[in-house]
């Protein structure tokens, strides 16, 4: 019933502005059952029209029905309200109640502001407000704090609720791919064998490779494709298939589910000034953890060995790179090599040697944050011979700690097992005592329950007895392969320790998965020589002192031996003999695979090695025309001579061209007995006149 206190508070500048009535209700399912409540709001119209407003000045804001009052954001009506106010359109707002305009004190007293400077009036059921009146403002004020203090104690009830069934692990929540719900809310693995495999392949790979993308790499090379659950749309909870992802693996692994551990809290939602919200994860202290509340794919302190093992992997991106995983590469301390000169970590880079990758450990954090040079950058093929030298060789002692430390994972292994399938005989004995309560209780004149309760208490006897069965038969298999294949297998690799090092099959990645279970840690530093500190698990420690690598121009330089061959050769061949007779004695060049002409004579100019020409002219040897002229006839005549063997000619290049003995070196080779000197000249020019009588 109106008061004449709200007629004096309308005026007719209120009157000559638009009425606005807003309605809303926090969800849809009030709107289809409270129908009550919203005629109520509706009904505020005729409130207004008492007031003076026709009823085509009574607009109606309705659009907000099923949006939660908590923030402004999401609510159209709202702003359209507020905005219609703002430019002095309204005159009175018309609400069923404050927590129907607003349930945040931020909307609310935003609201109450600008109706205070737009002379704008507010009605509720219990009466007519000017906000620019102090006693009015005030009261509105206490309202909005109470409306929202009881949508604070709605929430609190519920969230204690749902905070007191996860403590339980009771908490029904949405599961991962792998797990659903039976009839009575519990979680077990989902019954189709592809979905386990799947999820069961992920782990062992990672198991296997330590990586998660060495995980999605393991899916492409078998083809295999990997589920996941919609979980909106048409088609939410179908099963589809497609290709694995390395976002998938990561949650995968990071999910504690799977490990048969109920989780809850593991994020923190907040909302952001525009009314969005976000979210944030949570450190693990602050989750609501409880391990073994279902079966999983994997223990719990597997899990935990994935935690740790993908934190290592995390840390190789950040700026200390500690604990990478290994890698496809040949560097054989990648990711545990550290400076010597400012401590940090060591990266690698590669770069191709006679078409071989060659790894180089550079130190270049300060050189990419600070702009500094690089501290130093070491050649690794060199320090890595070393360091596997030092461990072929000190592996003797250490073969017996690594093989015991083999078997007693191994043996870890199988009692993570054997309580897993502990658990499956505990929980199929639970569900024969189960059904079988079920069974006793029924009413043994009702027949049809009867017979169908006592089918389902056989049928679980029956999986009672197959998981006693496998578990006993499972764990002597276990044991006996344990106790006697697995020992020995260990003890022979241990004893074929370097056989194994030494194969060129064993992948590079298996070395450096060895190299992290026996070294801790390389410090390299570089000065006149390299200083190696080889730190061993346990504190053990060995240096090393290696010699600077050569560089770039010393690798390509030929080696002196080759020199000194070419410097003898150069008496005797020429220059396309030379090169023939090296590749033929597997003698190689320091750039090239093979020796050519051009090699053998840019190394003779190079290190000032005489032609053949300058040692046959230093021996007495004469040219064509110049033994011409001595013999006093035509050039053609002395290569004739040289042909019929009468002159002794010598090739000093690769075009046939010759430098001759001279006749006075002569000895005719029909004279067998010895002559003196005077003699054997007679004989020569004799024969010489003969043959070029002859010509």
């Amino acid at each position: 019933m109106l008061t004449a206190e709200a007629h004096q508070k309308v005026t007719a500048a209120h009157l000559k502005r638009n009425a606005y009535l807003y309605v809303r209700q926090s969800t849809l399912r009030q709107v289809f059952e409270n129908t009550e409540s919203t005629k109520r709001q509706y009904a505020l119209r005729d409130r207004a029209a008492a007031l003076g407003w026709p009823l085509d000045q009574i607009i109606t804001i309705d659009s907000d029905l099923g949006q939660s009052g908590a923030s402004a954001g999401d609510r159209e009506g709202f702003q359209r309200l507020v905005a219609e106010v703002g430019v002095g359109k309204a005159g009175i707002v018309l609400g069923l109640e404050v927590s129907r305009l607003a349930r945040n004190s931020t909307d609310w007293h935003r609201l109450l502001e600008i109706c205070a400077l737009t002379d704008t009036l507010i009605l509720d059921e219990d009466g007519v407000y000017d906000p620019a009146h102090f006693n009015d403002r005030l009261l509105l004020g206490l309202k909005g704090t109470l409306s929202e203090a009881e949508l604070h104690v709605l929430r609190a009830r519920l969230q204690g609720g749902i905070l007191n069934k996860a403590r339980r692990g009771e908490l029904k929540s949405p599961l991962p791919v792998g797990f659903i719900y039976d009839a009575e809310d519990g979680v077990i693995l989902d019954p189709d064998q592809q979905v386990q495999q799947s999820i069961r392949f992920l782990f062992e790979a990672f198991r296997r490779t330590g990586s998660a993308c060495a995980v999605v790499k393991a899916f492409r090379q078998q083809a295999l494709l990997f589920p996941r659950r919609l979980k909106k749309g048409p088609h939410k909870g179908d099963l589809l298939w497609a290709e694995m992802e390395h976002s998938q693996v990561l949650r995968v692994l990071h999910n504690p589910r799977y490990a048969g551990a109920f989780i809850y809290g593991r994020t923190r939602t907040r909302r952001k000034p525009d009314g969005k919200e976000c979210w944030s994860k949570l450190p693990r202290e602050q989750w609501m953890l409880v391990p073994g509340m279902h079966a999983g794919y994997i223990t719990w302190q597997e899990y935990e060995t994935n935690q740790r093992r993908l934190q290592e992997n995390a840390q190789a991106q950040g700026t200390d790179r500690r604990c990478s995983p290994p890698h496809q590469g040949p560097a054989l301390l990648q990711g545990i090599v550290l400076c010597g000169i400012c401590g940090g970590r060591m990266s690698v880079r590669y770069h191709d040697r006679n078409k071989r990758r060659v790894p180089d450990y550079v130190c270049q954090r300060k050189s990419i944050q600070q702009g500094r040079p690089v501290c130093q950058r070491i050649t690794g093929e060199q320090v890595d011979k070393a360091v596997s030298d030092i461990l072929v060789q000190t592996m003797t002692p250490l073969a017996l700690e690594v093989a015991l430390t083999v078997h007693r994972e191994l043996q870890a292994r199988w009692d993570d097992a054997d309580r897993l399938r502990q658990k499956r005989v505990e929980r199929a004995r639970y569900e024969a005592e189960l059904a079988q309560r079920r069974y006793m209780n029924v009413d043994p004149s009702h027949r049809l329950v009867a017979d169908t309760l006592e089918a389902d208490w056989n049928q679980k006897l029956r999986a009672l007895a197959e998981a006693q069965e496998e578990w006993e038969r499972q764990r002597q298999a276990d044991r006996a392969a344990v106790d006697e294949q697995q020992r020995e297998s260990v003890m022979a690799l241990a004893q074929d320790f370097q056989r194994v090092w030494s194969n060129p099959h064993t992948p590079d990645r298996e070395r450096k998965r060895i190299v992290r279970l026996l070294l801790e840690d390389v410090t390299l530093v570089r000065r006149q020589q390299i200083d190696v500190q080889i730190r061993f698990r346990g504190g053990v420690t060995q240096s090393l002192r290696l010699p600077l690598p050569q560089s770039a121009p010393e690798l390509r330089k030929t080696k002196p031996a080759v020199i000194a061959e070419i410097d003898r050769l150069l008496n005797t061949n020429t220059e396309r003999e030379i090169a023939a007779i090296l590749n033929e004695n597997g003698f190689r060049p320091g750039v090239g695979s093979r020796f050519t002409r051009s090699i053998v004579v840019r190394l003779r100019y190079a290190y000032g090695l005489k032609d053949r020409f300058s040692r046959l002219q230093a021996a007495g040897l004469m040219t064509l025309e110049e033994m011409a002229a001595k013999l006093d006839v035509l050039p053609c005549t002395v290569k004739k001579w040289r042909d019929r063997d009468l002159l002794r000619a010598h090739r000093y290049n690769d075009k046939g061209e010759c430098l001759y003995e001279s006749p006075d070196m002569l000895l005719p080779r029909k004279f067998t007995h010895k002559r003196s000197y005077l003699a054997a000249k007679e004989a020569v020019m004799h024969d010489l006149d003969e043959v070029q009588y002859e010509a």
